[in-house]
């Protein structure tokens, strides 16, 4: 029997829930972030530090990057029904972490260019001053980790259901723009902290190239960080995703299942369209002349992280099969 209702095959793309509680989190933090950056750097420049000058630059580019990251949850969020979208909204908070990560890139070489300098061409610093503006900072950094370990934590408790009712309880820890905005807090804390020690061994031992080694120290472990982000973001911007297990699964339900007879993938395509949803679009060849694509949908629907495919069937060529084409369907599963 076919399913005469045109409606039911109607569907949208949003295969993710918004983050709200996220979004309100990097707002209070880019504000707080903010704060701090201006009386670090004119702290810094008044007390002559280059780790602390260092520590308010990298927190001037934290307060763009988490800004950048609130407004990719506002966009997501803004446009989530716009059908201009294919699939939906989520790679704009995908984009908003590559963004970021970027950002820490371009701060960690900034980073070691000024303590370079500084190791040629030393300075006078006033230690105590400025060990304890840098100590203020590394208390605010603790306060915007806090609140986003929170945010995080929130929005784990939030419904993480699509709009198609697939539950994914864990797309939290997939939130890679959250991930972007904690990554720039905690890079702030550790620059802060090798300020605060660089200042200390000047001030008690007279190490003054404590304070640019220790600039350099903390742009590496920034770039350290940054090119885990950006590896991670790359890869679902360019749907780099043929390496995936759900690649494999896709296979087994199709070619090894219950109903697949003489039955192979000749094509198939993988893509990430939420934080645990994927799409697919595959071909399938075949000697079974009863095969269709809804059998195929149906092998496929015991994997609830697929929530979109494009099923073609194509009969082989032979006296079982006539070489015709049994047809192709686009369903939400």
């Amino acid at each position: 029997m076919h399913n005469t209702d045109l409606s039911s095959w109607r569907h949208d793309h949003r295969f993710h829930a918004d983050r709200l509680a996220a979004e309100r989190g990097t707002r209070i933090v880019a504000l707080v972030t903010a704060v701090t950056m201006v009386l670090e750097i004119a702290t810094g420049w008044w007390f002559n530090s280059m780790a602390l000058l260092a520590d308010g630059w990298h927190m001037g580019s934290h307060v763009l990057a988490i800004g950048l990251s609130a407004l990719a949850y506002a966009t997501a969020r803004n446009y989530a029904s716009d059908p201009r979208f294919a699939f939906g909204t989520w790679k704009v908070e995908v984009l908003g972490g590559f963004a970021g990560a970027v950002l820490l890139v371009g701060v960690a070489l900034l980073m070691i260019a000024g303590s370079i300098e500084r190791l040629l061409a030393p300075r006078p610093i006033q230690y105590q001053a400025a060990m304890a503006v840098a100590a203020l900072g590394l208390a605010v950094n603790v306060l915007c980790a806090l609140l986003l370990d929170r945010a995080r934590a929130e929005g784990h408790a939030e419904p993480q259901a699509s709009a198609h009712g697939h539950g994914h309880g864990h797309a939290g820890h997939d939130d890679l723009n959250l991930r972007s905005a904690y990554l720039h807090v905690l890079a702030d804390a550790a620059t802060s902290l090798l300020a605060i020690v660089a200042l200390a061994g000047g001030w008690l031992y007279g190490w003054s190239w404590l304070d640019p080694v220790m600039g350099m120290a903390g742009a590496l472990l920034i770039g350290f960080w940054a090119k885990g982000l950006l590896l991670d973001t790359g890869k679902v911007l360019l749907d780099r995703e043929m390496d995936h297990p759900v690649v494999a699964e896709i296979r087994a339900a199709v070619e090894t299942g219950p109903e697949a007879g003489d039955t192979r993938i000749a094509d198939l395509h993988v893509w990430r369209v939420g934080p645990r949803a994927y799409s697919c679009a595959l071909t399938v060849v075949t000697h079974d002349a009863t095969l269709t694509p809804n059998d195929v949908r149906r092998q496929l629907a015991a994997h609830e992280e697929i929530v979109h495919s494009t099923v073609e069937v194509q009969l082989c060529a032979g006296p079982a099969a006539g070489g015709s084409e049994r047809g192709t369907i686009e369903a939400e599963t």
